[in-house]
């Protein structure tokens, strides 16, 4: 059974800074495409980070977040992170975490549909 919990969300002020974490099981993490989303009340679902399998030698990360934040993991542990700092009252959100298993085919790295499995979302408010 698939599975892919985060954790780390809290309520900080503008400047702040928080690390999430998302732990996958069930799946073979290592080769793994992993991405990070964030969705707020009444909007879609927003691409914010991803980052390659293997050596996760491709990170892609939205315009709204470059300079800011960092997607990183360590397939020892089966966990993604997504460093932020510098955060905005924009960025409140629930961040998801979402996986892709390697496959054939043309694919957009920051489009839900076209990842496989998720997470339940950790909550990040970004208010003074």
């Amino acid at each position: 059974q698939v599975r892919l919990v985060e954790s780390g969300g809290d309520s900080v002020q503008p400047g702040g800074s928080l690390t999430l974490a998302c732990a996958g099981t069930g799946f073979t993490f290592t080769t793994a495409f992993m991405a990070w989303f964030r969705q707020t009340p009444g909007g879609g679902r927003e691409g914010v980070a991803v980052m390659s399998g293997g050596d996760g030698n491709t990170k892609t990360y939205a315009d709204t977040v470059k300079g800011r934040f960092t997607i990183s993991r360590d397939n020892a542990k089966n966990t993604l992170y997504l460093q932020m700092s510098g955060l905005r009252p924009e960025d409140t959100a629930m961040y998801y975490c979402a996986a892709r298993p390697p496959r054939a085919g043309s694919w957009n790295v920051l489009r839900p549909g076209d990842y496989d499995y998720w997470g339940q979302g950790t909550q990040v408010t970004v208010s003074p």
